[in-house]
């Protein structure tokens, strides 16, 4: 029986024989950055194996569901979701990090949003050059609303007098539809946006989405499948994907002798719900799991500082303003939302301004500088005292 698998090849491992020895020697191209090409095969289980052992291929996995991190209710962010949210014309987020005051803007930097497209017709996005590819089959153009906000947070220009992006200063940006108008997908979009966000230049990829392990065991049930039958095999994707996962950002990160390299940035999931048990957490999702990547977690305010968001997954590495975030409205004007979606593009942000610092810096322009960076100047004075270190991992990620 066929199944849908992705296939990560580095380019650069690829085998050619010279026409005049004889029987000819296998030469590998050597000395460069790896070249990620990502392909969607139908292949047997024998087949798999062979398609495994050849030089060329770094990973082999099933395709996996994915979904957008869907925003959660105020009912179910605590208390943290009242108040002000753009006190004094600024979204508080946006201060909270330190953007409206550092001297960085992320000039100079490109960014690039994984997610459900964007409205490139909303005032927020004047002036920057939106690049879009879409990897659904849905067609550019954001008709959910969530890659729209995402994008606002990240780069918005302001809106009605009100200041929503963290880097207003960038001008290029890369915009990924990898997930349909209904808010799913499936890693194999994913993996070829990442693949086409980074040979366009990304030096920050955003993505505000995860991999739908109860999905895809739902599914299976309802197609049939016994229940211990359907865990296993989307256990054995969920370990694939993550596998490939890991084998497409060590790629990303050879590449970064050449080019600088890439800042991946990704939301540690809503699965945690302290409002109903301090003790129901569930640890960081894929993709925000793998390797090279800045798992972010959500903080939102109260009397005593900033406090992590009862949603928010645990074991993250950084944490960002994730409650009653304002930012773009697809089809104009602003809205409020909460979840570990609102709080990664205030890290890519950020990510984006300490880009722009590090260049005029006298060390290496790269993102292993970039991340290092981020997180050693991530804040605790902000945090309420009684923040879990495993909640808000090194502490708020804060402009230069």
């Amino acid at each position: 029986m066929e199944q849908t698998y992705i296939v990560l090849r580095d380019m650069t491992r690829s085998r050619t024989r010279e026409p005049w020895g004889g029987s000819g020697i296998a030469v590998d191209r050597v000395g460069g950055p790896a070249e990620p090409q990502v392909d969607r095969v139908e292949l047997t289980k024998a087949q798999v194996q062979d398609v495994a052992r050849a030089p060329e291929v770094r990973a082999v996995a099933p395709v996996m569901p994915t979904v957008l991190v869907h925003p959660v209710a105020d009912e179910d962010s605590g208390p943290t979701a009242a108040g002000d949210e753009a006190p004094g014309g600024v979204a508080w987020g946006v201060s909270a990090v330190g953007a409206d005051t550092g001297t960085r803007t992320g000039a100079g930097v490109v960014v690039a949003v994984l997610d459900t497209g964007i409205d490139a017709t909303h005032p927020a996005f004047t002036g920057v050059t939106l690049l879009q590819a879409d990897f659904s089959g849905s067609g550019d153009g954001d008709r959910q609303g969530h890659g729209t906000h995402v994008a606002g947070t990240v780069f918005g220009r302001d809106v009605d007098g009100v200041r929503i992006g963290v880097a207003t200063g960038v001008t290029e940006a890369r915009i990924g539809k990898v997930l349909g108008d209904d808010g799913s997908g499936d890693s194999d979009m994913l993996f070829r946006g990442i693949q086409w966000a980074v040979a366009q230049g990304a030096q920050v990829i955003s993505m505000s989405l995860g991999f739908d392990f109860p999905g895809l065991v739902a599914r299976l049930v309802k197609g049939g499948w016994p229940v211990d039958l359907a865990t296993s095999r989307a256990l054995e994707a969920y370990r694939g994907n993550l596998r490939m996962f890991d084998a497409l950002m060590q790629m990303i990160a050879s590449q970064e002798p050449f080019t600088g390299g890439t800042v991946v940035v990704a939301a540690s999931g809503n699965e945690s719900k302290r409002q109903a048990n301090p003790n129901y957490e569930i640890g960081v999702s894929l993709p925000a799991a793998a390797e090279h990547v800045i798992a972010t977690g959500a903080v939102g305010r109260s009397a005593t500082g900033l406090v992590v968001a009862p949603f928010s997954n645990t074991f993250p590495q950084v944490a960002a303003p994730g409650v009653g975030v304002l930012s773009a409205r697809a089809g104009g004007g602003l809205v409020s939302l909460n979840g570990t979606s609102m709080a990664t593009p205030h890290a890519s942000g950020v990510a984006a301004l300490w880009w722009e610092d590090v260049r005029s810096l006298p060390l290496p322009a790269t993102a292993t500088t970039v991340t290092a960076r981020m997180l050693a100047n991530a804040d605790l004075t902000a945090l309420d005292p009684g923040v879990d270190v495993a909640d808000r991992g090194v502490g708020l990620v804060r402009a230069p």
